[in-house]
């Protein structure tokens, strides 16, 4: 994980240059001029210290902290990224009318009015809760597991500032759907070892008849993952690094497997959560038929290649910003795997949005969502169905 000082040095670098470019199209009309923009810039990007020193169990910041202190912090990190970019644009469109700053000026208005509608349709988003029933078929499904019912939540991302009326509707989805199995595919902690207490008392009372079962996401590793992983075990979840357990249902055996994160890789301790996809599987069966648990996508292909029928993973939100109808989503230029089904050779891969937000309530064409999975031997139009419904 980067040191403390390497985050601020970047922020503080990358802030510099986008202030530079606000800073010289506004500071000849501001009170104040550039000692206005650098008070800004300070008073902006002072909660990162605060932020990044309290990764892996230093200070515990409450809900106040969170919601007044980081989220203006997150707002005016993409606000900078989009306004600055806006006013060089508006620059160069005035350099052909002898009215650079003027026109930088002018995108810069337009550009923030845009955010602010933004921000508010991105909240009213978060504030949603879809239910997706995802039937899936498998020509390779054992008979006694036709009809199984499997709740996936992910990316909960659970704090002192979470609203406990979302994470009741939450509570109140899974038990409206009788799964026999619940699965929580990463990230279920904020950024805080200590976010497990909060998340045990909304979700102290998830039971399933064949269980709960978790898995590392990226920020339950930077949280601190041994404090994460005994909090999540004090509540009678199995969680699963790099290992794999069997699920027996009517008379046929499911296998359950859980890798590790790979943002365990840059980090100094060993506490093993890193994945190991040979080790995951190396307990299986041949020819069984096997569920994995993914937090992050880009573990997929390899799962594929191992001849996995069906991978559960998170991680990407959609970017929260995304347009189902093109299959985009603000991930997609990142990650070969961004959102939704995918399917290679008799492999299935499905990426849940995410059941909360993270950073700022912004969710945009990619509400939260609890996937019911049903798993079929065939489907009447032999496809996967998917569709979903929306919870007040």
């Amino acid at each position: 994980m980067p040191t403390l000082w390497g985050v601020l040095t970047f922020l503080l670098v990358w802030d510099g240059v986008l202030w530079g470019v606000l800073g010289w199209l506004f500071a000849p009309v501001l009170p104040g001029g550039w000692l206005a923009v650098l008070a800004m810039g300070i008073l902006l990007l002072a909660p990162a210290a605060v932020l990044v020193r309290g990764f892996g169990g230093g200070a515990y910041p409450s809900a106040f902290t969170r919601v007044w202190v980081f989220r203006p912090f997150w707002y005016g990190q993409l606000s900078l990224l989009l306004l600055a970019p806006a006013g060089v644009a508006g620059v160069l469109a005035g350099l052909f009318f002898g009215a650079a700053r003027a026109g930088g000026r002018v995108a810069v208005g337009i550009a923030a009015a845009a955010l602010v509608v933004l921000a508010l349709w991105g909240y009213a988003g978060s504030r949603r809760l879809v239910v997706r029933p995802l039937e899936l078929a498998f020509g390779g499904l054992p008979e006694g597991l036709d009809g199984m019912r499997i709740v996936q939540l992910s990316d909960l991302h659970v704090g002192p500032h979470t609203r406990r009326r979302h994470l009741e509707r939450v509570m109140d989805a899974v038990r409206a759907a009788e799964p026999e199995l619940v699965v929580l595919t990463g990230d279920q902690v904020d950024d805080y070892p200590r976010d497990v207490e909060p998340l045990g008392r909304a979700f102290g009372g998830l039971a399933a008849p064949l269980g709960v079962i978790a898995i590392p996401g990226n920020h339950d590793v930077y949280a601190g993952w041994e404090a994460v992983r005994r909090g999540m075990e004090a509540l009678g979840w199995r969680v699963l690094v790099n290992e794999a357990v069997p699920l027996e249902r009517g008379g046929a055996r499911l296998w359950v497997a859980g890798t590790g994160d790979p943002a365990q890789r840059s980090l100094r301790d060993p506490t093993g959560a890193a994945p190991d996809v040979g080790r995951t599987l190396a307990g299986v069966p041949p020819g069984a038929f096997t569920l994995v648990l993914a937090h992050n996508p880009a573990l997929w292909p390899e799962l594929a290649a191992r001849g996995v029928p069906l991978t559960l993973s998170g991680h990407t939100h959609y970017g929260q910003l995304a347009i189902p109808r093109l299959g985009w989503s603000l991930a997609s230029p990142f990650l070969e795997h961004a959102m939704g089904l995918y399917t290679r050779g008799g492999s299935t891969l499905y990426i849940n949005p995410g059941t909360n937000y993270w950073g700022i309530p912004m969710r945009v064409g990619t509400p939260p969502e609890v996937t019911v999975i049903t798993l079929r031997r065939r489907l009447q139009n032999l496809t996967q169905r998917h569709r979903g419904t929306e919870r007040k």
